[in-house]
């Protein structure tokens, strides 16, 4: 995730916890809570290599891992069935607009129905027009249709919520 983990210091924890420990925790602190997920054994996401060289990165884990989502008015439940959520991806720059975002979301459907998610869903962003790449932090939706996921609900123009049933 670089030295700033993502997204200014989020180290994809913007789902994970309030906003007031986010923010309290930005930076190292958000980096340290992360890594503790790992020492104690959770697998919040996937790491996509070149070789040695670490270029994408994927969180997905079970929705109820992501409790402010359900706080969200874009982002909250569309029913009660249990899934499993991507709640960010990042590509390095030198390896972006090559698909991998799709390669990405694919690996993800085999790591959560490897851990018995039957549908896994994320919240890519629709922008209909140019988009910097550090804004799309959730994805954009064209990576996730590529992947096999459709649009079930929309509760802003540019916010779609998808979906795909892990076969």
């Amino acid at each position: 995730m670089g030295d700033k983990g993502g997204c200014g210091g989020c180290w994809c924890r913007l789902w994970r916890v309030s906003r007031k420990q986010h923010d309290a925790d930005k930076g190292d602190g958000n980096r340290d809570a992360m890594r503790a997920l790992f020492d104690r054994g959770h697998v919040p996401g996937l790491i996509a290599w070149d070789g040695d060289t670490p270029f994408g990165w994927i969180s997905v884990d079970r929705r109820s891992a992501f409790p402010r989502l359900a706080g969200s008015r874009i982002l909250k439940a569309v029913d009660d069935r249990p899934v499993w959520s991507v709640s960010c991806f990042l590509v390095k720059p030198a390896y972006r607009r090559r698909g991998l975002s799709a390669d990405l979301l694919r690996h993800a459907c085999g790591f959560a129905k490897a851990r018995g998610a039957d549908i896994l869903e994320g919240y890519p962003v629709d922008p209909g027009k140019k988009y910097p790449a550090v804004y799309g932090w959730t994805g954009f939706m064209g990576a996730y249709r590529a992947a096999g996921f459709t649009e079930v609900a929309r509760r802003s123009e540019t916010r779609p919520i998808m979906r795909k049933v892990l076969d």
